[in-house]
Parts: structure tokens; sequence; C-alpha cells
């Protein structure tokens, strides 16, 4: 099969895997302005709480180097920064102009500058020389890349011996009930991004890449598979959410 020929998903559609990129884009162009707002609505404020118990995995200290991959609106960077304090450095990477211009303003707005800087980047080719980073997050980001594995081995590259890499993400809750329960919930999330938003279509693809992202389980074996070790999960509210980690024992390639 050609190149021209491969295909992905984007939500439950099949696209060219030429054309996801562009798609996604789309989408976080739409939603820039107002993904904060949705995200506490949609969370019921959850999402907080979770994305500090994810910076708490990195296990990041004064002076680390901490990669925010897919960071969007700067939330987990904007946890981060006075961890690693003034020796210290956060890159704050998204591959949408909308949605990083967006975190930067956040952060300085916030009084942080002096530490965290911006790259706009596709996670599958990172521009980072090999063992650079402490740890690098991922945070409701990965379930929008072209091809999740490249990601995932491309991480690895860039990590320090020793580094985490720590995913935070919508996942399949294990309780049949929980479960039904969080379907019928988010299938609201279509209305209510169109009621704050005047954007329906954009939050109908957030529901549909939750339900067609990895469960918790094969996101470890795709982990193991890119030479990670020590790979766990954490399931938040039943699974609603899970942290994924891994740890980068040494410089070997990934397999």
């Amino acid at each position: 099969m050609s190149e021209d020929d491969k295909t992905t998903w984007f939500g439950f559609q099949k696209i060219p895997v030429r054309e996801k990129a562009e798609q996604v884009a789309g989408v976080f162009h739409s939603v820039a302005s107002q993904y904060d707002i949705m995200n506490d609505v949609m969370s019921l404020g959850t999402h907080r709480l979770m994305k500090q118990v994810a910076v708490e995995y990195t296990v990041a200290r004064p002076g680390h180097c901490i990669l925010d991959l897919a960071g969007g609106t700067g939330d987990l960077a904007c946890r981060l920064s006075p961890i690693v304090g003034d020796d210290g450095q956060v890159v704050l990477c998204d591959i949408n102009d909308s949605m990083l211009t967006h975190g930067r303003n956040r952060l300085l707005n916030n009084g942080i500058s002096n530490n965290v800087t911006y790259v706009q980047a596709d996670a599958e080719v990172l521009p980072f020389p090999d063992s650079t980073f402490n740890a690098i997050t991922i945070g409701f980001g990965l379930r929008n890349f072209t091809d999740k594995q490249v990601a995932i081995n491309a991480s690895k590259r860039v990590l320090k011996p020793g580094g985490k890499l720590v995913i935070l993400e919508f996942s399949r809750p294990e309780n049949p009930i929980v479960r039904n329960l969080y379907d019928s919930y988010s299938r609201l999330w279509p209305e209510v991004g169109r009621f704050i938003t005047g954007d329906r279509k954009s939050y109908q693809y957030l529901v549909e890449s939750i339900r067609m992202h990895p469960p918790q389980k094969e996101l470890c074996r795709m982990l193991s598979d890119a030479g990670y070790e020590q790979v766990e999960y954490h399931n938040i509210l039943n699974g609603v959410a899970a942290i994924h980690v891994g740890r980068k024992v040494s410089d070997n390639a990934c397999v």
C-alpha cells in the first residue's frame, strides 16, 4: 500500500493519513479560545485535579527540563513551571498555533515567563536532541495524534535515561454501570459545545475520538513496544480517564 492509500481514524470516520493533521488542526483552531471553559464544563472541574495528579507522577524536581507535549493552553506547563524553578525549563510544545498562542498568552498573564519556552512541532517528528528531557507529559492530546505509536517512540528518543513519559487521557471505565453513565453524559457534549461556543462539530469529534482511543491495557502495550519499562496505568473515576506512566531505562533503540 502506498503512502497515499493509507487511512486512519478521525473520530468514527476513516480518512487518508495525510489529511488527519489538517482536520485535527481545524478542530483546535475552532475551539482554542473557549477550550478551558469547555474543559471545566465537560469534566465538572475534575480535569484540574487529574492534571495535578499527572504532574506528581513526573516526579519533577528543581532544575529539571520537562516537555509538555501537545500542551495546548498550558495547564500542565503552568503547574510544572514553579516546580522546576529558575534553574529548570518547561517546553510547551503543540502542533496547533492557535492553541500555542492561547497557552503563551495565558501563562504570561499569570506571570510565568522566565522558564517556559514555546515550540510549534509535530509530536511524531520532535525537533529536540536525544536525551534532552527529564520527563514528558501529554495531557488529553494523544488521541489526536495521527500515528500514536510513532509519537510514543519519538518521545522515548528525547527522554533522558531514567526519565518518565506521563500520559493523561480519557480512557475506558471498567465498571459497566459507570461506563454507561459516562457514555450517556458525554453524548451531551456536542450540544453543550454548540451552546457555549457555537461549534457542535468539534465536540462531536471529541466524543468520537475518545471512543476510538486505545483502552488502558492496549496503551500499556504500545508503551512497552516503544521500549518503555516499568509501564503502569492508574485509573481516575473508574477509568473515565487514566494516567499511563513509562520509564526510559536506557538509550537502547526502540523495538
